[in-house]
């Protein structure tokens, strides 16, 4: 990054010099808690209020009894037979699953276990694994954007209102989410050391998201394949060498519990909840495969009549007026980042980590939107928490490629100030539709993004106007996010 927000030298103000830390404080711990001495002075202690905030909003209200009783009974269950535990059965006699693989279960009926059966004893492990999703985005968005766009993105990911909705719960996805960023930091990994094992333990942490949500844990998969295949440090037949190993075990991952379960003859365990004939195999296929994007045609129950739950299946439906206040705020902002990022550094070697930060990210963004969109059978809004990743990692790296080159070419000096109206006048829509509810803050928006704009203007063409870019870019930001955290 090369803006005047994060200084290149670890000596220039606002950085830590690198000396000996407190007496009795260890170096990992203040490495930990205060940064590393090349850090920009406030880096660290963002990033825990970040985290902070993450938590306290993920944890808020636990006890209020509002979880999926469905997931409730087979946790439950999970508590009073280990093999009801096993097969995520509905009930503790093994008579029939949920319609899910039992992974988040067993997560969940661990920390009963431990903890004793009850809601939040449910939900903590839910709201834990959102926290470490906000922590792993910002660690995965640093390494190739600098501190500013690796907290940008976290605190998007913290704020978006699914996510804050989701991890109060017991439903499976927080859990999802966790697993596929796993996946997308091992990817990620194995593009800049060229090594096969980052690659093949991100596999196998994609093959648990299968455990966790079946078909929907491989949804960013072809993202992460198209960003390693292109930019790894290594020749070509490595790469495929190296995928197709990463593809032996992300079988292996995914398979393994089905393959054990519909070995054991039927009547030796429960009936699969939400299959046809009593297999996994046709759960992974019908109910929670092609059902989910095709519906009812797919000739498993529940199908079309579900897409009701997120509204009608097109391209639009993530803007609808059931999912747009949940998912939409920043979508458009990430839409532009993406291209304007891919453009601003099309020229860059095969191998750089920011292009395939983009591209990896990219991917995720945009297979999720098409798929979420386009589905024609159970739809629940709350899936949507899987986008979120996305869009908070090309708000932060992206909208930070936008900066650099609105800084740099005059010719780009209107695409940032477009992204950040455009999206500020979505939001003040999607205020607008809430009637009677704070009805003042979509004009305070505008008028905030508005004059974030011009001074961001003002600042590109003055002479030492680095304090006014940079509070420009404060108050662009503060804009943006003003309505999903307000939601």
């Amino acid at each position: 990054m090369t803006t005047e927000l994060i200084p290149p030298s670890a000596a220039g103000r606002g950085h830590r010099a690198a000396l000996p830390g407190p007496a009795g404080l260890p170096g990992r711990a203040r490495s930990l808690f205060l940064g590393r001495p090349a850090d920009p002075r406030w880096a660290r202690p963002a990033l825990w209020a970040v985290l902070v905030l993450a938590a306290v909003l993920y944890t808020w209200n636990l006890t209020s009894g509002s979880e999926n009783t469905f997931y409730s009974a087979a946790v439950y269950s999970g508590t009073r037979s280990w093999k009801a535990f096993f097969y995520g059965a509905l009930d503790a006699g093994g008579f029939i699953t949920v319609d899910k693989p039992p992974f988040a279960l067993w997560v969940m009926g661990l920390s009963c276990r431990l903890l004793g059966f009850g809601t939040w004893q449910m939900a903590l492990p839910m709201a834990g694994a959102g926290v470490a999703s906000v922590a792993l985005l910002y660690a995965m968005v640093r390494r190739g954007f600098g501190h500013a766009a690796a907290l940008l993105a976290a605190l998007v990911l913290a704020l978006t209102p699914i996510t804050v909705a989701i991890t109060r719960d017991n439903n499976p996805d927080p859990v999802l989410v966790l697993l596929m960023l796993l996946g997308a930091a091992g990817t990620l990994r194995a593009i800049r050391t060229g090594r096969a094992a980052p690659l093949v333990w991100a596999a196998v942490a994609v093959g648990f998201a299968f455990l966790t949500k079946m078909l929907q844990g491989y949804i960013a998969l072809p993202a992460m394949f198209l960003a390693y295949l292109l930019a790894a440090r290594a020749s070509l037949g490595r790469r495929i060498r190296n995928l197709a190993m990463a593809g032996v075990a992300l079988v292996v991952s995914s398979g393994w519990w089905m393959a054990i379960v519909d070995a054991i003859p039927a009547a030796d365990r429960p009936y699969i909840g939400g299959s046809t004939d009593n297999t996994v195999w046709n759960l992974v296929i019908g109910y929670n495969g092609l059902g989910r994007v095709l519906g009812a045609s797919a000739g498993t129950g529940g199908g079309g009549q579900g897409a009701n739950f997120g509204g009608t299946a097109g391209f639009l439906r993530l803007f609808n007026s059931v999912m747009g206040g949940q998912i939409s705020w920043l979508i458009p902002f990430a839409a532009v980042a993406l291209a304007g990022g891919l453009v601003w550094i099309g020229r860059a070697p095969r191998t750089d980590t920011r292009r395939a930060v983009l591209v990896l990210f990219g991917g995720w963004f945009v297979v999720h939107y098409l798929v979420f969109s386009l589905a024609e059978g159970t739809f629940h809004p709350y899936y949507t928490t899987a986008l979120a990743p996305g869009v908070a990692a090309l708000c932060g790296a992206g909208g930070v490629l936008l900066y650099e080159a609105f800084r740099s070419s005059v010719r780009w000096v209107w695409v940032l100030p477009a992204a950040v109206l455009g999206s500020a006048m979505w939001a003040y829509a999607l205020l607008a539709r809430a009637t009677g509810w704070n009805s003042w803050l979509g004009p305070v928006i505008v008028a905030l993004a508005a004059a974030a704009v011009s001074a961001m203007l003002l600042g590109r063409f003055a002479v030492r106007a680095a304090a006014l870019r940079a509070g420009a870019v404060l108050a662009a930001v503060v804009a943006l996010l003003a309505g999903p955290a307000a939601y």
